[in-house]
């Protein structure tokens, strides 16, 4: 595992918070995508088992080097995973649980890792698999700790109350000595009944230098030669180490969309169904999160500001009502291009459903 680059009052603050034993059950990391808060997460797990901690975990002791190495049996991290094939719960639960070790086992050789496939998410299974091994006694007899990466993804109320319920209830009462993290880019994405059982840390971004740094010392385009990307960066690891420009396509992609849409000369079927072929079905989930987040930065300017915004330079005059209907349209069509369906259809399907929404 790499070192945790910057974020070293964050680090203060929690570091204090363990050694005085005040750090809260449940605690949200938030920040922009990319400066490492599933890393920061990972090293506040390495603090709560470590032997001998300080301001900074020892690095030396058994628990912090299985921490470091993926392997410790009370650090549970779960990132986001395909929807498992299983229709049996139990034997869902066993296929998210190989699908989790099999992506532990790639970061383990690829510590430089980049955002998960547009159609990940924490589903049921994953989330069964979590209160499952909450309730077990800790392994190593010290704290147990639950990092849930991406925490926007979670799905806990797809087909089981049952388990949104029961997840909820832990995360709001965690057994003793038991910690969860989550991990999100917009808390604001996150399910409100999530957002208001954990305590807020929000990490800023990365200074130039610090981002340099990172990419000369860990990066394999080290030398006179390699490209200084850190000025492009906007303060993230993440952004150069996933910058081949898929989320620029997907941005521009869903502003012509909805500018169409909400243009009386617009034409969103024409456009939905001339888009060309989609490489992977991930992609085009990017997309559709575009399109999701743009409609939500219009929620929220509507609600600040009181006034129509521009989406592509047309005037979007919908109410918050309709916005929030239009991107729950747009979480519909993301479960179903889980299924064997054509993107290029879906879009042109969901684009009459956001034009009678946003435009009825």
């Amino acid at each position: 595992m790499l070192p945790l680059a910057g974020h070293e009052s964050a680090r203060r603050l929690v570091a204090g918070a363990v050694k005085n034993g005040r750090l809260p059950r449940t605690l949200l990391i938030s920040g922009p995508a990319g400066v490492g808060k599933q890393r920061f997460a990972l090293w506040a797990a390495q603090l709560l088992v470590c032997t001998d901690p300080g301001e900074e975990p020892c690095g030396q002791c058994p628990p912090c080097r299985k921490v470091l190495g993926l392997a410790h049996a009370d650090v549970h991290w779960f990132v986001p995973i395909p929807r498992p094939k299983a229709s049996d719960p139990e034997k869902a639960v066993e296929e998210a649980e190989k699908t989790l070790a099999e992506l532990m086992a790639d970061r383990r050789e690829n510590p430089l890792w980049t955002a998960p496939d547009g159609m990940a998410s924490h589903a049921v299974a994953s989330a069964r698999l979590l209160l499952r091994n909450a309730m077990l006694t800790s392994v190593e007899g010290g704290s147990k700790v639950f990092i849930i990466g991406d925490a926007e993804r979670l799905v806990p109320q797809e087909s089981s109350p049952e388990a949104a319920n029961a997840l909820l209830k832990i995360i709001e009462e965690p057994p003793r000595e038991t910690y969860f993290i989550l991990t999100a880019a917009d808390p604001g994405r996150l399910l409100p009944t999530i957002r208001s059982r954990a305590v807020p840390l929000r990490l800023g971004a990365l200074s130039t230098e610090q981002v340099r740094a990172f990419l000369v010392e860990h990066s394999k385009e080290t030398g006179a030669g390699a490209p200084d990307r850190s000025q492009g960066s906007r303060g993230s690891i993440g952004n150069v180490l996933a910058d081949t420009g898929s989320t620029a396509r997907a941005q521009e992609t869903a502003t012509a969309l909805l500018a169409a849409i909400i243009d009386p000369k617009g034409a969103p079927y024409e456009l939905a169904l001339k888009q060309r072929p989609w490489e992977a079905r991930g992609e085009f989930s990017s997309m559709l999160e575009a399109l999701a987040e743009t409609l939500g930065n219009a929620v929220r300017q509507r609600a600040i500001h009181n006034k129509p915004v521009k989406i592509g330079g047309t005037r979007l005059a919908a109410e918050a009502p309709a916005l929030v209907e239009a991107i729950a349209q747009v979480e519909r069509a993301r479960e179903t291009a889980q299924g064997n369906v054509n993107p290029q259809v879906l879009l042109a399907v969901l684009a009459g459903d956001l034009e009678e929404v946003l435009c009825g």
